[in-house]
C-alpha cells in the first residue's frame, strides 16, 4: 500500500510492482485478496488518522511552547527597558501605572516589533520606544504625546495668549485624512494656553476673550470646575453625535488667571455677569499717572534709558531726557504728574532718534525731541488747521481785539482719536423782560448735553440768589454758542456764559482780546476743567496768526495752574509779555479782567458800589422787575 496526497487529504491505495492499482485492476483481484487488502487499508488508515491527529496536537503544543518562549523573552527584554524608565518616576503613580500597561501591551504585541531574524527583541523594543519606526501606524500607540514641555523652564510658567480662541484656551483634538475620511488619535491632541499655564500665570486680554465665540464661557467653566477638559465645540454643544476621543481632564491646580482690560469692561462684567465677581475676586486698578517727584523723575529717566536700549536707539542726552519727562507730564495733563502710558513715549523716542539721524547727531538732543513732537502735531493737525483757516478767513467769527457787549470768547476742546486740540468759540447772551427764564438755545434744539444744560441751570441759580433776592427775577435771557453745528457737552464754558450774561445785563462791553474757560458753581466760584493746555494753545494759535500784541490772553481757573504744561512757544510768549495767562477764583475776578471795571462787593448796607458791574446788573434786573410789576398793575382792557 502507498499513501497518495490529494486535495482532500492523504488517501491509501494498493500497489503492484511499485505502481498504484487502477480501479479495474483492483476489481479483477480475487475476492479474498480484495477483502484482505481492504481490511489492511482500514487498519493502516486508522493508524494514519491517529498519527495525523497527534501531529496536529504536537504542532499546537510546539506553537504554544514557542509563543511562551517568545513571550518570556519579550517580557525579559521589556522588563529590562521599563525598569530603567520606572526608576526615573518613582513618585508618580499614574506614570508607573501607565508604564505597566504599556509593558503588558508590548509583550502581547512583540511579534509586531521584529523586522527580521537578525534583530533582537530588546533592540526592536528600544527602536520602537525611540520612535524610530517612522510612519508605521502599529507603533503609534506607544508614542508619548507631550502636551507641555517644561524642561528648560525655571520658575512658574508665565503665559500670555494673544489669540484666546476656544481651542487656543482649552486645547484641541486634531484630525488627519486617511482614504478620504478624517481620523484622529491621541497623538493629535494639542495643549491650550490653560495647560501651558498650569501652576503658574495666564494673562489674557479681556476684550479679546469676550470677542471670541464660546471662549468666555469655556474659561469660566474651567475655573469653576478646577480642571481643563479638552473637547471640541461640537461635543461641548452636543452637536456632534459621533464618538471621538475624550481626553482625561487635567487639574488646573494653583493657576492664576489674570484678565487685563479697560475699566469699563470690569464694570460691565461686574454688573451683567453674575459669575464674574465670584470667579475673579482680586481687582487691581492701575493708575494712569504717577506723582512727579525728584525720585520719580530719576526713575523715569532710567526707564527712558531702558527703552532706548531695548529699541536699539542712539543715546539721549540729559536735555532730551528732561524733554521726554516734560512730555510725559503733558500727556498726563498735570505738571505734578507723569503719564505711565509707554506706547506714546516709545513712539516719541523712535521718532526723535530718526530726526537725530537726519541731523547727523550721534546723541539725540532736546531739539530732536521737540522736532518729533512738532511732527506728530503737524501730521494729525488737519482738522485743527482747517478750523484755524476758517477763523482766519472769517468763515467762523472770532474776535481777538476790540470789545463787545454780551459777547465772550469761550474755549472748547476737540478730541479726534488721540489728537486733542482747543478751539475758540464765540458765546453770546441777550436779555430782555421775561418770566425768569434762562434759555439755553443748545438745549432747546437738542444740541446740548446734560452736563452743559446743568451748567446753564446753575447760572440761573447764581443770578437769582445774588441779584434778585428782594424782587422777582423778571428776566428772559438766551445763551448760545455761535456757529456751533454739533453737540455741545460739558460745563467748562459756564464761566464764559455767565460773563456774557453779566455783560449783557450791565451793558458793559467785554474785551475780545481775552478768552475764558472754567465751570461755575452757584456761589460764583470758578472750578477746574480739563484740557486746559490745549484750550490755551488753541486761542494762542489764533492770536499768533493775527499778531501778538501783549493784550491777548486766557483766563483759567486757579485750580488748573498745577495742570499747566504749555508748549515752549506759549511759555516764551508769556515770559516776554506778548501773551497773558490769568488764574481766577471767582466770577468777579473774571468780569473785572474782561471789562476793566470793578465787580464790586456788597456793602454792609446791602448795596453794591455804584458803577460796579454787580451794581449795574442788579439795577437792570430791578428795572425789569419794576416794569413787570407795572404791567401787572394795569387794568386789562375788556
Amino acid at each position: 500500500m502507498a499513501g497518495v496526497e490529494t486535495d482532500s487529504g492523504i488517501v491509501l491505495t494498493p500497489i503492484r510492482d511499485g505502481a498504484p492499482l487502477e480501479r479495474d485492476q483492483f476489481k479483477a483481484l480475487p475476492e479474498d485478496q480484495r477483502e484482505k487488502l481492504q481490511a489492511e487499508m482500514a487498519r493502516v488508515g486508522g493508524e494514519l488518522q491517529e498519527l495525523l491527529r497527534k501531529r496536529q496536537e504536537w504542532g499546537r503544543e510546539h506553537h504554544e511552547a514557542a509563543e511562551a518562549l517568545d513571550r518570556e523573552m519579550a517580557a525579559a527584554a521589556a522588563r529590562q527597558v521599563f525598569d530603567g524608565i520606572r526608576r526615573s518616576y518613582p513618585d508618580l503613580p499614574a506614570v508607573l501605572q501607565h508604564l505597566s500597561q504599556v509593558e503588558l501591551d508590548v509583550v502581547d504585541s512583540a511579534d509586531e516589533f521584529l523586522e527580521g531574524e537578525a534583530e533582537s527583541m530588546e533592540a526592536a523594543l528600544r527602536r520602537a520606544l525611540r520612535r524610530e519606526q517612522g510612519d508605521d501606524r502599529a507603533f503609534r500607540r506607544y508614542r508619548v504625546n507631550v502636551l507641555v514641555d517644561r524642561n528648560q523652564l525655571q520658575g512658574a510658567p508665565l503665559v500670555y495668549e494673544n489669540n484666546p480662541t476656544y481651542p487656543n484656551l482649552i486645547g484641541r483634538i486634531g484630525q488627519e485624512a486617511l482614504f478620504g475620511a478624517l481620523i484622529t488619535s491621541f497623538t493629535l491632541i494639542r495643549a491650550g494656553a490653560l495647560h501651558r499655564a498650569i501652576g503658574g500665570y495666564l494673562i489674557l486680554d479681556a476684550l479679546k476673550v469676550l470677542q471670541q465665540p464660546f471662549a468666555w464661557e469655556a474659561l469660566k467653566r474651567t475655573i469653576r470646575s478646577g480642571e481643563v477638559k479638552i473637547e471640541s465645540l461640537g461635543q461641548a454643544l452636543g452637536l456632534v453625535p459621533t464618538v471621538s476621543l475624550e481626553p482625561v481632564p487635567i487639574a488646573l491646580g494653583d493657576t492664576k488667571i489674570v484678565l487685563c482690560g479697560e475699566r469699563i469692561l470690569y464694570y460691565l462684567l461686574a454688573a451683567l455677569d453674575p459669575d464674574f465677581l465670584e470667579l475673579f475676586k482680586v481687582l487691581v486698578d492701575f493708575e494712569e499717572s504717577m506723582d512727579r517727584r525728584p525720585e520719580a523723575e530719576q526713575l523715569y529717566a532710567r526707564l527712558v534709558a531702558t527703552l532706548v536700549g531695548k529699541e536699539g536707539l542712539r543715546p539721549f542726552d540729559r536735555g532730551a531726557v528732561a524733554r521726554v519727562v516734560d512730555q510725559a507730564a503733558r500727556a498726563a495733563g498735570d505738571a505734578e504728574k507723569l503719564s505711565v502710558h509707554m506706547r506714546g513715549i516709545v513712539d516719541l523716542l523712535r521718532e526723535a532718534d530718526y530726526w537725530a539721524g537726519e541731523a547727523k547727531h550721534d546723541v539725540a538732543t532736546a531739539d530732536d525731541i521737540q522736532r518729533a513732537i512738532d511732527a506728530q502735531i503737524g501730521r494729525s493737525g488737519r482738522v485743527r488747521q482747517r478750523l484755524q483757516e476758517a477763523i482766519r478767513r472769517e468763515d467762523i467769527l472770532v474776535s481777538t481785539s476790540g470789545e463787545s457787549v454780551g459777547q465772550v470768547n469761550g474755549l472748547s476742546v476737540f478730541q479726534l482719536g488721540e489728537q486733542v486740540f482747543g478751539h475758540p468759540t464765540r458765546i453770546t447772551a441777550r436779555v430782555r423782560l421775561g418770566k425768569g427764564e434762562l434759555i439755553d438755545i443748545e438745549r432747546e434744539v437738542e444740541l446740548g448735553g446734560p452736563i452743559h444744560s446743568k451748567g446753564v441751570l446753575i447760572l440761573g441759580g447764581f443770578v437769582g440768589s445774588r441779584y434778585a433776592a428782594r424782587f422777582p427775577l423778571s428776566l428772559s435771557a438766551t445763551l448760545v454758542f455761535e456757529q456751533s453745528y454739533a453737540s455741545v457737552e460739558g460745563d467748562s464754558a459756564s464761566a464764559a456764559e455767565l460773563c456774557a450774561l453779566l455783560s449783557a445785563l450791565s451793558e458793559v462791553p467785554v474785551l475780545q482780546s481775552f478768552a475764558i474757560t472754567g465751570s461755575v458753581n452757584q456761589q460764583g466760584q470758578v472750578q477746574s476743567i480739563g484740557a486746559v493746555n490745549e484750550k490755551i494753545e488753541g486761542f494762542f494759535d489764533i492770536c499768533k496768526e493775527r499778531g501778538l500784541t501783549g493784550d491777548q490772553g486766557v483766563l483759567i481757573p486757579k485750580s488748573n495752574v498745577k495742570n499747566l504744561m504749555l508748549r515752549r512757544e506759549v511759555v516764551e510768549a508769556v515770559q516776554s509779555g506778548r501773551f497773558q495767562v490769568h488764574a481766577i477764583e471767582t466770577v468777579d475776578d473774571a468780569i473785572e479782567l474782561l471789562t476793566g471795571r470793578p465787580a464790586g462787593a456788597r456793602e454792609p448796607q446791602g448795596k453794591f458800589p455804584a458803577g460796579s458791574i454787580n451794581a449795574l446788573v442788579e439795577a437792570r434786573l430791578a428795572s425789569f422787575a419794576d416794569t413787570a410789576r407795572s404791567f401787572l398793575s394795569k387794568p386789562v382792557a375788556s
